[in-house]
């Protein structure tokens, strides 16, 4: 039974290895992206074009840091002392 899981774990780190970029080649698809928009290098509106997708970029990690989809957004609340003693 042992050998048949190890196929299914190297595909699993694989897979995991495969999803992940490096900053340079995140910078390179934004830059991409923005000049597939008409944007030219070296002005202001390539930079801004730069600026806003790395902003939502940003805002989409912390929605989904935040957000339980089982129960919504976390909340911290605490618990008082006097609940946790016998």
């Amino acid at each position: 039974m042992m050998p048949r899981i190890w196929p299914v774990v190297a595909l699993a780190a694989l897979v995991a290895g495969c999803t992940t970029m490096t900053p340079e080649e995140r910078r390179a698809a934004d830059e991409a992206k923005c000049r597939s928009y008409g944007f030219t290098k070296r002005n202001d509106a390539f930079a801004e074009c730069l600026q806003r997708l790395d902003l939502d970029r940003r805002a989409d990690l912390r929605y989904r840091a935040d957000f339980n989809s089982w129960y919504g957004p976390s909340i911290y609340r605490p618990v008082p002392l006097y609940l946790l003693r016998p």
